[in-house]
């Protein structure tokens, strides 16, 4: 058998346990170490696994791979650190605080072509999102004309916390777009291509970080398709919803599988119109109650380090360009721009 890829996770929050549990389930991966700067210096968890507080320490370990899930403002300096030690990199969204950290891994990454780097946009790999994309894809209903997106939550401090770094602009670089909303704008991304046209509102009114607790936006492609988004970080009851408008019918994503499970369930309405339904189309509607995405999206960048296979989502040209746009959303916006000394690099 072939020896286990050694696996270092920087970073060790809900999202680097998650993944610790996902490789553990897997023969071809093992977690050595973690970092977290929770941690009381240099130990073992119950298991074994050996952990630090800081990242350098476990760069000293004898690893292949590493997952970076970790504050925005350290991402690109860690997956950079973990790129020049030689190592695989799978970092979690966001990829920085701005569009110049994501430039400067780029630049670290085009040295290394024999290393594999991937971003975690793991809602790409919810069953709901692949079966309306293949629909899409088949052309049976057409084009698309515009899309109407929805993501939000409640608050911006992870529940059960009194203070969070996310709401702290030096070290989240923004808010709910950022954090929370990137996913949305990565999937829109995914179904339409690009935006010529931007339009937005950004705002901070009701919670008063120094990020936005709501985005809105509204963007046009060079083919005139539309898409409408809202980020909202005051969604009492959370919400996922994607509308996708095409000549011969809509799709309906609404809800997400989530951890939390508060998100409602996982479903994809297809109305097929029949041009003469009198705005009653024909519908179906497909429940999901699994989210493979953390084990699907693991699985491809396993594939990925151990046959050679391609990145297939979140290659870091994918996630530069939805960093971007969560960029250029965010200078549309001129009070919002100023205000901040934006641009859309940084």
């Amino acid at each position: 058998m072939t020896t286990p890829l050694r696996v270092g996770i920087a970073g060790y929050g809900i999202v680097g346990k998650r993944r610790h549990g996902v490789i553990s389930a897997r023969d071809d991966m093992k977690v050595i170490a973690v970092c977290d700067r929770t941690f009381d210096g240099e130990g073992a968890l119950e298991d074994g696994t050996r952990h630090y507080t800081g990242y350098e320490e476990l760069l000293d370990e004898n690893l292949d791979a590493l997952i970076v899930c970790i504050s925005n403002d350290m991402a690109a300096d860690v997956t950079i650190a973990g790129l020049e030690k030689g190592l695989h990199v799978l970092c979690e969204k966001p990829p920085g605080r701005d569009v110049a950290d994501i430039a400067r891994v780029v630049a670290c990454e085009k040295t290394r072509p024999q290393q594999k780097l991937k971003y975690g946009f793991n809602h790409r790999y919810h069953d709901s999102v692949r079966d309306a994309l293949a629909i899409i894809r088949s052309g049976e209903l057409g084009k698309i004309v515009n899309l109407r997106g929805v993501y939000g939550k409640s608050k911006l401090i992870t529940f059960g916390q009194d203070h969070d770094w996310r709401v702290e602009r030096e070290l989240a670089g923004g808010g709910i777009l950022l954090d929370q909303g990137i996913h949305m704008v990565d999937l829109i991304r995914l179904f339409t291509g690009e935006f010529i046209d931007i339009n937005s509102f950004i705002s901070n009114d009701y919670w008063g970080h120094d990020v936005e607790d709501n985005a809105y936006a509204i963007m046009r492609t060079d083919d005139g398709v539309v898409a409408m988004l809202h980020s909202s970080g005051t969604q009492w009851r959370h919400r996922f919803n994607l509308d996708i408008t095409l000549e011969k019918g809509t799709l309906i994503l609404s809800g997400i599988l989530s951890g939390t499970k508060s998100y409602g369930e996982e479903t994809l309405t297809i109305a097929r119109s029949r041009g003469d339904d009198r705005g009653d189309p024909d519908e179906e509607v497909r429940n999901y109650d699994n989210d493979p995405s953390w084990t699907d999206e693991i699985a491809e960048f396993a594939d990925a380090v151990i046959n050679g296979a391609a990145i297939k989502n979140g290659t870091s040209d994918e996630a530069l360009k939805t960093m971007q746009l969560v960029y250029r959303i965010y200078c549309a916006d001129p009070a919002w721009k100023a205000r901040w000394n934006l641009t859309e690099e940084s």
